[in-house]
């Protein structure tokens, strides 16, 4: 299977960090050959230029945004969801990883 590439956008990118960690662990218990990181909002699409990501997902601080994304990222096939508030507080990084993966069509 082909690494999977999910990129985190919350409003300064520290926060999110700790779940990526989650996330990561989650994803490498399962198996999956998953690269997941966090970038400020800013930064978006400064990556999306010179990186190719999977799926977006945005956090509950910075969900304002969903909107402008997924109009942008539509013609990159590139979806684009918001990470539940519940699953953020709790750093629940299988849940948030599970929604990627729904997102993505995996």
């Amino acid at each position: 299977m082909a690494k999977t590439t999910i990129m985190l956008a919350c409003a300064a990118g520290m926060s999110t960090s700790l779940l990526v960690t989650k996330m990561q662990a989650a994803a490498d218990e399962k198996g999956l050959d998953t690269e997941i990181f966090a970038v400020p909002a800013p930064e978006v699409d400064d990556i999306l230029s010179e990186k190719k990501v999977d799926v977006l997902l945005l956090g509950p601080q910075v969900r304002y945004l969903l909107d402008q994304f997924t109009e942008k990222l539509a013609q990159k096939n590139i979806p684009v969801g918001v990470i539940p508030m519940v699953d953020y507080g709790m750093m629940n990084g299988s849940k948030v990883l599970a929604l990627a993966e729904e997102l993505i069509g995996g």
